[in-house]
């Protein structure tokens, strides 16, 4: 497989081996608030766009929606590192972003205004950039761009489509909530709950009760998380993970509890919320990140500022 275009390694931060490292690639309009640059690219085209972001190079960009979940990535590192300086099961973050390496300036530039590690700047100048996901070994793709994000699914790498927004930043350690079905889990439910109503949805759970879900989207993701929040203590641990699920805890929740243990993921705290608005709980969990299927439920946690990505 071909190297991306032109691919800038960080050598002030230490390289680590993808085959061990949890690889998370974001693009440039996932970690940075590019709004306004984006909509010069759309209104003016390429040429204006690359001659703005020259002129600013020196002008750091504003955070975007996963600048925080990176930021508390980071900090993760460091309280793993503290423990066992030897230790290459480690967060590896990348850049892949469609600007030209001349107009990338600023995004490197950028990264560095705040501190952050980022391993690698990928400048791909294909349509589609998806491609080299699995040659740099990425197990999780957040993009601002829709195609992409399912690209990157299609391909067999856990991804997902972040929303520009405001958010507050919250403080470490990194929290991580995952919605259940679609998400963490196949999509099997939700399929017998579309066709045969919440009956028909309840009934087949408590059939299957002892069969374990298929595998969601976002599961290689997790597992690996889980995998790094095992080195630690529940209470010293820089990591904490949520489930907030719709399904009922009472009828529906058995198969769920059963199928994180039967994977053997620990999950910190359970939320079964039995098909109320998952906002008033997300907004005490304060995460870095909320991954959920349903717009409506990232609606809700953008309501109250909660950095959200779409599972489509």
């Amino acid at each position: 497989m071909a190297e991306p275009e032109s691919t800038v390694i960080n050598t002030n931060v230490k390289q680590k081996d993808p085959s061990k490292a949890l690889v998370i690639a974001v693009t440039t309009r996932a970690i940075f608030n590019l709004e306004k640059e984006h909509k010069l690219y759309l209104e003016k085209g390429k040429e204006e766009y690359i001659r703005h972001q020259q002129a600013n190079q020196d002008k750091p960009l504003p955070p975007g929606t996963a600048f925080a979940f990176i930021q508390a990535a980071q900090y993760v590192n460091e309280k793993i590192l503290e423990s066992t300086p030897a230790e290459e099961d480690l967060f590896d973050i990348l850049v892949l972003s469609n600007n030209s390496p001349e107009s990338g300036v600023r995004i490197i530039n950028s990264t560095k205004h705040y501190g952050l590690e980022i391993s690698k700047f990928c400048f791909v100048s294909d349509e589609d950039s998806t491609q080299y996901l699995k040659a740099h070994g990425v197990k999780l793709f957040l993009s601002a761009d829709r195609t992409d994000v399912c690209n990157a699914l299609r391909r067999g790498v856990s991804a997902a489509l972040i929303f520009q927004q405001e958010v507050q930043a919250p403080s470490t350690p990194l929290r991580v909530v995952f919605d259940g079905d679609a998400v963490l889990f196949s999509d099997e439910t939700d399929k017998v709950f579309q066709e045969q109503g919440l009956e028909g949805a309840m009934q087949y759970e408590r059939a299957m009760e002892a069969v374990p879900m298929g595998e969601g989207p976002l599961k290689a993701f997790a597992m690996h998380l889980g995998k790094m929040r095992k080195k630690f203590s529940q209470e010293k641990s820089p990591i904490r993970t949520y489930l907030v699920t719709a399904r009922s805890g009472r009828d529906m929740g058995i198969r769920a509890i059963k199928t994180l243990r039967e994977w053997g993921l620990a999950i910190d705290e359970a939320f079964f919320m039995d098909g109320a608005p998952k906002g008033p709980i997300l907004a005490q969990i304060q995460p870095h990140i909320f991954f959920d299927d349903g717009l409506h439920n990232i609606q809700g946690a953008q309501n109250v500022g909660v950095p959200s990505a779409w599972v489509p």
